[in-house]
Formats: structure tokens, C-alpha cells, sequence
């Protein structure tokens, strides 16, 4: 399972964007590019960066430093938020993203979706964020009439490489949470998933790693916070699973 450490990014910010209810998204002492190299120096493949401005108004608002952070890293750098044109896809690919998801325009423009996945193959995510398992667009502010598995199962046929799915209510019940939704989403799905939202520990990346077809997890808030460190956790994705010995 892969680790994607996420900086998601408003007003040149490091944020915890938190369920989309309307609070305005907390920013961390960290800058995002200084958050960036210190996640490339721990050891992460690649990084999963979002322009939360974008997902707000679409465009790419952050653009400036979200290429000066694909310039100062090593490493791959897939971009997230606002990308809701061919040219916004365009834009962004020819900046160096590694890959870039597509979220409210992959709800709002099927064709849109296909016509990236087309251009660009195997560079297509497509982000779903779910609330009492409903679609939420628009910087989540929006809800629609789709379930997140019904969403998902309808990019099975369109090139998308992978899905994100972000269960927004780890943050509303913490305590009756569970990975219920993101385990049917991975038993279901031919396309293989991130998970996002799910990780308060080093237990849930252990957990996540058993999953079925989970090929992902991002992390954001809990390596931002201290609650878990990148290099335990890229220690604990790779571990292989031992089928315990019973005498």
C-alpha cells in the first residue's frame, strides 16, 4: 500500500480542511513548501497536494506555489482542486503533475472525464468525498443524490487510474466511526482505491493495508498534528502480513 503524504493548500497555506461544514479550514504552523520537503527528506514517493481555493471556485488559484513545490522535490507530485476544464487538466500536466484528480467536474461533466483520461492515461484520479454516504461537490458544500459506490462503479470503464474516496464522517462520529464504507468501496470496485479521511493513527494505516484493493492511503492532518510520523507509517504500509502460528 502506498503513502501519500497531502498538503492541501488555501491563501499559500497549509490547512486541515476538516468535513466541509462550513468552518473555515484551520491552517498549521508548517508552510507547504517546508511541509514538502520534510515529507520528501522522510521518504514518501510521491505527494498528493490540493488547491483548495480550486475546489472552491475552480481554477488553479495556489498555482505559483504548487509548482514551485513540484520544482523543489524529487519526487512525483499529483494535484488535486479546481481542475474542472481541459485546459485546467492541460495546465496543470504541463507543470509537472505526476497525475491530477478531478472531483466536482467528475460529477458535473462525465465527458470531461473521459476526454482526460483520453489525452492523459493512467494520469486520471478521480476524488470522491462522501458524507452519510452521499456525493458531496463543490468544496463539499454541495450534496448530491448519488451514493459514493454508485458514483465510483460508473468511472469503471472510463481509463480513470484510481479512485480517492474521503469518508468525511471519521470526522463527525469519531467514536461510532468505522471502515465499513471504505471497505465495500474497495470489495466492489474493479479501480483500485486511496483512502482519505480514515487515518488517526498508525493502527488505521495498519488496518487499511488488510483492506481489500485499497492500493492507497493519504495522510494530511495526522502528519501535521504529530500523531503519526510519515517514516512509521511508510515502515507499516510495507510490512507483509504474517499469518499468525497457532502450536
Amino acid at each position: 500500500m502506498k503513502i501519500y503524504p497531502t498538503i492541501e493548500i488555501m491563501d499559500g497555506k497549509a490547512v486541515d480542511r476538516l468535513d466541509g461544514s462550513g468552518e473555515p479550514p484551520k491552517p498549521f504552523d508548517m508552510a507547504p513548501l517546508d511541509a514538502a520537503k520534510q515529507f520528501a527528506g522522510d521518504g514518501a514517493a510521491c505527494l498528493h497536494v490540493v488547491d483548495v481555493d480550486g475546489t472552491m471556485q475552480g481554477g488553479h488559484h495556489n498555482g505559483d506555489l504548487i509548482c514551485e513545490i513540484i520544482d523543489s522535490v524529487s519526487i512525483p507530485v499529483q494535484v488535486a482542486g479546481g481542475i474542472r476544464t481541459m485546459e485546467t487538466a492541460a495546465w496543470w500536466i504541463d507543470h509537472g503533475a505526476s497525475r491530477i484528480g478531478l472531483g466536482t467536474a467528475a460529477v458535473k461533466d462525465r465527458h470531461l472525464v473521459q476526454q482526460v483520461c483520453s489525452a492523459y492515461p493512467d494520469r486520471v484520479l478521480v476524488t470522491i468525498a462522501a458524507r452519510r454516504d452521499h456525493v458531496v461537490v463543490e468544496g463539499w458544500r454541495e450534496t448530491t443524490t448519488y451514493t459514493a459506490l454508485q458514483l465510483a462503479k460508473s468511472f469503471e470503464e472510463t481509463g480513470v487510474a484510481e479512485i480517492v474516496f474521503i469518508d468525511l464522517d471519521r470526522d463527525t462520529d469519531p467514536q461510532e466511526y468505522n471502515l465499513a464504507a471504505t471497505t465495500k468501496m474497495g470489495e466492489e470496485l474493479g479501480i483500485p482505491v486511496i483512502s482519505s479521511g480514515t487515518v488517526t493513527s498508525l493502527d488505521d494505516v495498519a488496518t487499511l493495508r488488510y483492506l481489500p484493493n485499497i492500493g492507497g492511503c493519504i495522510l494530511g492532518r495526522a502528519l501535521f498534528n504529530g500523531s503519526v510520523s510519515l517514516k512509521d507509517a511508510l515502515e507499516t504500509a510495507k510490512t507483509p502480513y504474517k499469518v499468525p502460528e497457532f502450536v
